[in-house]
């Protein structure tokens, strides 16, 4: 059994701190872990990646090749990674940047207001990875809410009253 996540958008949105998070989480839960990034050349802005494959099994691929969570966070990275997502998988977009979905796609397509939530609970949109951390912790089953919050105050260290919050708007969003 493999689950594999992939999470893309543009830089200083936390993409690859979200996949440092989930990474953590899943081998406190004792399963195996790969973790690739990529990114732009540019210096803030460009494309971010966070690939993930977790796995109570050796994995003899870290790349996602057949995703079962895609975290959209810009229109770039939806367009690029869509066609990765397997039939039972599921996409979570953020409306204020995903605006075109494709229709055809046989996967579950879920808008998750991330960056308006956390604009408008917190004060600022850093708290959005926060927010999607937490619809993850509903929907991937190898997570253990409780585990998943632990590596993400301990991964982020400030605001964490904000962070436990965003995380917790998160989890009762599904």
């Amino acid at each position: 059994m493999r689950t594999e996540i992939l999470a893309s958008g543009f830089g200083g949105q936390g993409v690859v701190r979200l996949g440092q998070i989930l990474g953590e989480a899943a081998v406190k839960q004792g399963y195996r872990v790969t973790m690739l990034k990529s990114h732009g050349t540019e210096m803030r802005g460009g494309y971010v990646r966070s690939q993930l494959v977790i796995s109570k099994e050796p994995i003899g691929s870290p790349m996602v090749e057949n995703a079962d969570f895609f975290v959209a966070l810009s229109l770039a990275a939806y367009k690029a990674f869509k066609h990765l997502v397997t039939k039972n998988g599921i996409i979570l977009y953020d409306p204020a940047f995903v605006v075109e979905l494709d229709n055809t796609l046989p996967c579950t397509q879920t808008a998750i207001p991330a960056k308006d939530l956390a604009v408008e609970k917190f004060g600022r949109a850093v708290f959005a990875n926060t927010i999607m951390l937490g619809v993850l912790a509903k929907l991937v089953e190898e997570f253990d809410p409780k585990i998943l919050l632990e590596s993400i105050l301990h991964i982020i260290p400030k605001y964490q009253e904000q962070n436990e919050k965003a995380f917790e708007l998160g989890c009762a969003l599904l």
